[in-house]
């Protein structure tokens, strides 16, 4: 019924920048939560980046001051730029949202996209 399209994951060398965009679509009734998650190689999936529906961001340590996260609540799409890059920010890089859909507006579901792939690499 609801759905996350990522866009924007390629390979950049160390320093370099890049920018993920995701959008919802579907029977959404409203959204909470929207963010990245991402997962290394090797590695459990974490935290990079979440904005409430109200405006409150929790970033991970790691990418503080290096990454921005940003959402329009009018075209349900969330982004995340992401500067200075590192090696080590190489992943699968998923969206994921909290959305309640149009049959059942009480309750809040997560909804995950189908990643895609961030390679830093010289």
């Amino acid at each position: 019924q609801v759905q996350l399209v990522e866009s924007g994951g390629g390979l950049v060398h160390p320093g370099g920048s890049l920018r993920l965009s995701c959008a919802a679509s579907g029977s959404i009734f409203n959204i909470d939560d929207m963010g990245w998650y991402r997962r290394a190689p090797g590695k459990e999936r974490e935290l990079v980046a979440i904005m409430t529906r109200g405006g409150r961001i929790n970033y991970a340590d790691s990418v503080k001051g290096r990454f921005t996260i940003s959402r329009d609540n009018a075209k349900n799409t969330v982004d995340l730029q992401m500067n200075s890059l590192k090696p080590e920010d190489t992943a699968v890089y998923y969206c994921y949202s909290a959305i309640a859909t149009i049959d059942r507006r009480g309750v809040y579901v997560q909804v995950w996209g189908q990643g895609t792939l961030v390679t830093v690499s010289s």
